[in-house]
């Protein structure tokens, strides 16, 4: 490394496959503060999560992989060739004015005062993000990654004042923060899962995790990430559970399905690990893909009806309904996109996809076949053009009026190209809703 003036080594196996990663770190960590011999071999302590992205790929998602991976460093691939390697600092130093330095802050910040200064500071970020022309999917990850990266926070200082879990969990997220696409008007969705314990340590290990969800939810709600309206939060009690429970769960809303249930539970199927043992939430996943293998035939027409309960506001004459407020006509744009993230899951949970994001489940469902290349591509065009536009209308609402910020666009202050075009999406998602329609419902009425 010296010699090289580098920080950091890869390591290959004899047939030159790389199998790990040496960093400066690595050997501050594991060799000099533990004080192991020099004369053991490397693949004793090092690094195994080798990450790479291609090199087409922007600079923007490399950090985002980065940060979303907890690693310093990638590898750059052409094909399936290795062709060189990035690291976080030469990003960083290339981008001062990044948001990922942004968020870098936040990962200092210290207590829950200079969070909520921190999320403050989001509108701002976002607006002059939106005005140099960044993708929508972009600045959905970046809002998401500033928000993980709060609640992470968060969760480190309440751990800090309980003492260790009594037993291996994992705090994971739903909804729109979930699926990665979280906008400047969001409240907490999330949950815990706990590993089952015997039943003597049953009750012990209840107390503490409702204990810690109630004060990782009361100072994200101080931050400025509210409450969610609907309870659907890890210090309701309801959301915290053993993982035998969870299954249970899941097994009653897939078995025992009604328009009901599917219509306040669909968003536990955009679920996302962010803190503690991972492999929890992948085994209620695998189990919940099990049982939609064998689910009935009703489970999937409610979930059809789910993505069909959205209107399109276009009146006889392919004009723009509205509802007056204050005077002013306006639209729900949340309301607008929803159809779509209903739709898009049901056909991705029908198919086997993983994937929570909205547009990575339209890329694998156009790769896989179920959307043709056009349909794909009307998609994601409508679902971000859709984002874009809330997401510039909220930074402009915060960032006049402070805390206030909702959902509604004024027809007003549309321009006619953004009126034709909104016009158009409604056509799109008419379209796909007679497509769920004829595959879920049975029907096309």
């Amino acid at each position: 490394m010296r010699t090289e003036k580098i920080s950091i080594l890869f390591v290959s196996d004899t047939s030159q496959n790389l199998i790990g990663y040496l960093t400066d770190i690595t050997l501050r960590d594991k060799v000099l503060a533990q004080g192991v011999p020099y004369d053991q071999p490397v693949s004793l302590i090092m690094e195994e999560n080798i990450i790479s992205i291609n090199q087409d790929d922007f600079l923007y998602e490399a950090l985002l992989l980065m940060f979303q991976t907890k690693t310093r460093y990638l590898l750059v691939k052409k094909k399936e060739a290795y062709i060189g390697w990035i690291s976080r600092t030469k990003i960083l130093m290339e981008q001062s004015n990044s948001p990922f330095i942004f968020i870098q802050s936040v990962r200092q910040a210290l207590d829950t005062f200079e969070l909520a200064k921190k999320w403050r500071q989001v509108p701002d970020l976002v607006n002059r993000l939106i005005q140099q022309g960044l993708k929508a999917s972009i600045i959905n990850q970046i809002i998401t990654s500033i928000a993980d990266t709060i609640t992470l926070r968060v969760i480190e200082n309440v751990m800090h004042v309980l003492g260790p879990a009594p037993a291996a969990f994992v705090f994971f997220v739903l909804g729109s923060e979930g699926r990665e696409e979280q906008t400047l008007k969001t409240d907490q969705d999330n949950a815990i899962i706990y590993e089952d314990k015997a039943n003597e340590h049953r009750e012990e290990v209840r107390a503490y995790f409702l204990e810690f969800a109630d004060k990782v939810s009361t100072q994200l709600d101080t931050i400025g990430i509210d409450f969610c309206k609907g309870g659907f939060m890890a210090k309701n009690p309801k959301w915290t559970h053993s993982l035998s429970h969870w299954k249970r769960n899941y097994l009653t809303w897939i078995q025992e399905s009604s328009e009901d249930t599917i219509m306040k539970y669909a968003t536990f199927f955009d679920c996302r690990a962010i803190y503690g043992d991972f492999a929890l939430l992948e085994e209620l996943k695998t189990y919940t893909d099990e049982q939609l293998m064998h689910t009935t035939e009703r489970f999937w027409v409610h979930m059809g009806e789910n993505a069909l309960k959205y209107e399109p506001p276009l009146t006889i004459f392919k004009g723009i309904k509205s509802v007056k407020i204050d005077g002013d006509k306006k639209i729900n744009s949340k309301e607008m996109m929803n159809p779509i993230v209903d739709l898009v899951r049901v056909f991705a949970l029908k198919n086997g996809i993983h994937p929570t994001n909205t547009g990575k489940r339209i890329a694998q469902l156009r790769a896989n076949g179920i959307f043709s290349e056009k349909e794909a591509q009307e998609l994601d065009h409508a679902y971000y053009y859709l984002m874009s536009l809330r997401l510039e209308k909220q930074a402009v609402q915060l960032m006049k009026n402070g805390t206030i910020v909702d959902n509604f666009i004024s027809l007003q202050e549309l321009t006619k190209v953004q009126l034709v075009t909104l016009v158009e999406i409604f056509k799109v998602i008419k379209s796909f809703q007679l497509k769920v329609k004829i595959n879920f419902t049975n029907t096309i009425f």
